[in-house]
């Protein structure tokens, strides 16, 4: 199960469960400005961003 991160690890920013957010395969997690700002890469391992899939907010 992907680990819903609660913030932007660039800018802090608080992401939703059922807000948009993007990750790369390591689960690394931004808000959708910042990975725009990065051009979709992930800073950390260089790999793909992309959409969060949304979770239902009871689970």
């Amino acid at each position: 199960m992907l680990e819903m991160k609660e913030a932007c690890e660039k800018c802090t920013t608080p992401t939703a469960k059922d807000g948009e957010a993007r990750i790369c395969s390591f689960e690394c997690t931004f808000c959708a400005p910042c990975a725009d700002d990065m051009d979709g890469i992930c800073p950390n391992c260089g790999g793909e961003l992309v959409w969060r899939p949304k979770r239902a907010l009871d689970v």
